[in-house]
């Protein structure tokens, strides 16, 4: 498995291309703290998303930050990603790693108790616990996990994958990075906390300090 360093993943979802060409946000992101950049696009023709997956690539070139795809394997192979982000209704882990490689980064979104047993036994480089709070950027049927959630599911997922990096996505802002952070989260999935602010730049410097804060004052 590829080790995975989650400590801030920067999402440029589709939805944010008001603000600047997802290409220019990632590198941006990328340049100020990010540790792993996410392309997410829920609309988009396939030709789209992989012209869009491409610029990404080309972006990021030299940063050493990896870029995954959200949901879509097929775009991630015909542009040169370095992995995926499934969710509980995409790809399963399994075919994913058949068809990308061993080298290839793959990510689980776990929802619930069930996703981390399913987690526990997949080839998944990185897991990503979400929705830990409300969010804006996304419409989530299901309830938040809140941080007991958050404890719980992380709980298991280090006895059972002790390697294995867990992330925590939906409404984090850098007042509640500490406390997520003490629940056990490696990092955090971000999308409007970072991108809809007035200084791209310094958010993502501010959330990265946060969180390597939190990591350093934990017991």
């Amino acid at each position: 498995m590829t080790k995975i360093d989650y400590r801030l993943n920067a999402i440029v979802d589709s939805s944010l291309s008001d603000i600047a060409p997802l290409a220019e946000l990632a590198a941006l992101a990328a340049h100020n703290g990010a540790t792993i950049i996410q392309y997410r696009d829920k609309t988009a023709s396939t030709r789209q998303m992989i012209d869009q997956a491409r610029a990404i690539v080309e972006a990021l070139k030299g940063t050493g930050v990896p870029l995954v795809i959200n949901d879509r394997v097929d775009v991630a192979m015909a542009t040169g990603a370095d992995g995926v982000h499934l969710g509980v209704d995409d790809m399963d882990a399994e075919t994913a790693r058949r068809l990308l490689g061993l080298d290839a980064i793959i990510g689980l979104t776990v929802k619930s108790m069930a996703d981390a047993r399913h987690v526990a036994q997949a080839p998944a480089d990185y897991a990503c616990i979400g929705g830990v709070f409300e969010t804006i950027s996304k419409v989530n049927p299901d309830r938040p996990v809140g941080l007991t959630g958050l404890k719980q599911i992380r709980t298991y997922l280090r006895n059972e994958r002790p390697d294995l990096p867990v992330g925590a996505i939906a409404g984090i802002t850098l007042e509640r990075v500490p406390d997520v952070i003490a629940a056990g989260a490696d990092g955090v999935a971000l999308i409007s906390a970072l991108f809809r602010t007035d200084d791209i730049a310094t958010t993502a410097k501010a959330f990265r300090n946060a969180v390597d804060d939190a990591i350093g004052a934990r017991p």
